[in-house]
This record gives structure tokens, C-alpha cells and sequence, in this order.
């Protein structure tokens, strides 16, 4: 059994559903602190809703730092029954690795750790920084968790230079694909406000379905922005309408529908406000709206941690990887408000939330070296830009 294979076990074998940590970062540190990290926990949130964070980091020569990233929690496991084995007990069947975190994204943390241990044999003074930003709040509400630690660091002046989160976006093979960036979230309730009455006196009412209906038809329409060579279009979506009292002789006084924005960085939060709200101005609808920011888009443009990420997937596993921007959002988003370049790579995620999630053997070993030879790359780049002999 591998080094990375036997700490993932352990890592999967600790119950950590959101956003109770289970010991996984106590377990890392173990790791971490005799190759000379300085290990600081953060316990942040409510009494009832306690978040476990991580910042440790050990200097290198340049000054620049290259952060590890990600979450200790998962999700819960759904009807134990269903699972053909415990999902906190690690069993192998047909060449996989079965358990809950085995994709998303204790194999990923298992895979850092002996990456890094590796790295510190091959290089015992670098020029490159590491550092571990870890997190059990990321699969909860991320309230407590990847956004406070970030403002703490940018506070301190000490966030990293690069960042690797290891959420799991390969598909069918580790490395053949990675995230340089995320798609925005914006949410919004809107409330169109009618006024209730019989439905046989439609004159006595104001029905706001009636009135809705041709704005929300020209908002499924609008073209928001046309995308560009990193991103696909911003769409804006209905996802659930609520109206009426349940009777069928009731005209119905107000309406709620849930919409969400996944937009891209040629769209702006303000701006797409704004034309929304217009919309709704122009066929005169009396309403409120409650805005969510779930997220800003993010995007690391082909450079010095790109061209290190994809030299270093093509070295281990021959692939060319592809990169994207799709999916939903991660604690990513945090960072790059700091952190200039960011990526995310991790094992193929077919599994992940699933029940009987799991992980193929043959994707493990690779995800290590994938994540060491980044940092000898990285290591390379900072010594000559600082002209040191890498």
C-alpha cells in the first residue's frame, strides 16, 4: 500500500460531515509540523456550527508561496442501507477506493500531504513556499471557513502567490482536466405584488402571474453577455414560482420566484442588477428583490501556474489537459480575491455526493506525483526568477 493510499484511508476512516473536521486536521498536522510547518488551527463560527480551519505554511527562499487548498468535511451520507459497505470504513472492490471523501476530496489531501513530504526529500532548502489552507465549512454554508481565513491572511499581508485546490475536476482520468477559473453566482427572490381577490371579479384584482409573465418571457430571453474564450454565456435561470393560496377560485396577491445568475467576467454583479431591475421597471411590476452573491467569477489566465500544472500532467501522465471554467462553485472564489493565480485539480469526480462514492486506485499514485512535480516545477521558475540554481 502506498504512502498516499494509507493516509487517504486514514482520512476517510475520521466521520467529518460538515462541519464537524473529525480529527482530519489534527491528522495533518501530524504530517506537516515535523517537515517544520508552523500549524495554525482556527475555530471559527457559532458554538452549535463550529468551523475548523487550517493556515500552515513554511517559508522558502523567493519569498513566493504556493498554497495547498481545500476542505476536511463532506457531505452527508444518505440512507446508510444503500451503501454496499460503512461509508466512514475505506473498502477496496474492483480496483476502487470506496468511502465518503473518497473523490471530494480526501484522496486530494492524502495526495498533498506525501506530495509535499516528497518534494521537502528531493529539495530541503526551496526557493518555493508552501502552505495548507484547509477548511471544514466548505460543503456547509462557507460562512466560517476559506472566506474568514482569507481576510485574516490579507490582513497579515501573507497570501500565497499560487494556489492549487483539490477539488475533484478530472474526468474519466486524474489530470485530464483542471478548473482555471469559476463561473459567478448571484441569486435573487423577487417578489411581484398584486393584490388578492375572487377569480370570477378580475376587475376587483391585480393578478401578479398576469403581470410577471411578460417580463419573466423577455428575461429568459436576454442574451447577458456573449461569454468569452475562457467562459460560456452568463445564463440566468428560474428555479422555483410560488403563488396563489392553493384554492382554485382565489386570484393569487403576490408571486416569489427563485432565479440565479451563473455569469461569467464579462458581466459584472452591479450590472446585471441593474438590467434585471430595468426589465422589471419597464412593465411597470410593483416588487422587492433579495439579493444573494454567492460568488464573484474568477479566472487564472495561461501563465507561470498554469503552464507548471499542465507541464507537470503531461510529465506524469502523457495527457494534455484541458482546461475549464465549468461546474458550479468553490471555496476558489475566496481565494482568488487575494491570491493571483488559482487553479483546481483533482481525481475524476463521477462519484462525488454519491452514494457508494469512490476512487480508482490507478487515478491515486499519479494525483501525488501530478502535485509534486508542480511544485519542482514552481520551485524552478521562483529560483531562476530570483537567480538562484533551482
Amino acid at each position: 500500500m502506498s504512502t498516499t493510499l494509507r493516509l487517504a484511508e486514514q482520512l476517510i476512516a475520521l466521520p467529518s460531515v460538515t462541519p464537524d473536521d473529525g480529527g482530519c486536521i489534527p491528522l495533518i498536522n501530524s504530517h506537516l509540523e515535523p517537515l517544520g510547518f508552523k500549524c495554525e488551527v482556527i475555530d471559527l463560527g457559532p458554538e452549535h456550527f463550529r468551523v475548523r480551519n487550517l493556515w500552515a505554511k513554511k517559508a522558502g527562499t523567493s519569498g513566493q508561496t504556493l498554497a495547498f487548498a481545500g476542505h476536511t468535511d463532506v457531505v452527508p451520507t444518505g440512507p446508510l442501507q444503500k451503501w454496499t459497505s460503512d461509508p466512514f470504513t475505506p473498502a477496496h472492490r474492483d480496483g476502487k477506493l470506496f468511502g465518503r471523501g473518497a473523490s471530494d476530496m480526501k484522496t486530494s489531501l492524502a495526495a498533498m500531504v506525501v506530495a509535499t513530504q516528497e518534494f521537502y526529500q528531493e529539495c530541503p532548502e526551496p526557493a518555493l513556499g508552501i502552505a495548507f489552507l484547509l477548511t471544514s465549512d466548505e460543503e456547509g454554508p462557507a460562512l466560517d471557513g476559506t472566506v474568514r481565513v482569507c481576510d485574516m491572511l490579507q490582513q497579515r499581508q501573507e497570501t500565497p502567490d499560487f494556489c492549487i485546490v483539490g477539488e475533484p475536476t478530472s474526468v474519466n482520468k486524474t489530470g485530464d482536466m483542471i478548473k482555471n477559473g469559476r463561473r459567478g453566482s448571484l441569486s435573487g427572490k423577487l417578489i411581484v405584488k398584486g393584490i388578492q381577490g375572487h377569480i370570477a371579479y378580475p376587475q376587483l384584482a391585480d393578478n401578479p402571474v398576469h403581470r410577471a409573465a411578460p417580463a419573466l418571457a423577455e428575461l429568459a430571453g436576454m442574451v447577458w453577455d456573449q461569454g468569452n474564450e475562457f467562459f460560456p454565456p452568463t445564463s440566468w435561470q428560474i428555479s422555483n414560482v410560488q403563488a396563489g393560496t392553493g384554492a382554485t377560485n382565489v386570484i393569487p396577491g403576490e408571486m416569489v420566484i427563485d432565479f440565479n445568475f451563473r455569469f461569467c467576467t464579462e458581466s459584472t454583479e452591479s450590472t446585471l442588477k441593474q438590467r434585471l431591475t430595468d426589465v422589471l421597471i419597464k412593465h411597470q411590476l410593483k416588487f422587492e428583490i433579495e439579493w444573494t452573491l454567492g460568488g464573484l467569477p474568477f479566472l487564472t489566465t495561461p501563465g507561470t501556474l498554469v503552464k507548471a500544472v499542465q507541464e507537470a500532467i503531461l510529465d506524469v501522465t502523457g495527457l494534455n489537459t484541458e482546461l475549464s471554467t465549468t461546474g458550479g462553485t468553490s471555496d476558489g472564489r475566496f481565494i482568488a480575491q487575494t491570491c493571483p493565480q488559482v487553479i483546481e485539480l483533482g481525481p475524476p469526480n463521477a462519484t462525488i455526493h454519491k452514494i457508494d462514492e469512490h476512487v480508482a486506485l490507478v487515478d491515486i499514485e499519479p494525483l501525488k506525483n501530478i502535485y509534486k512535480k508542480v511544485l519542482l516545477n514552481l520551485n524552478q521558475a521562483c529560483a531562476l526568477q530570483h537567480g538562484k540554481t533551482p
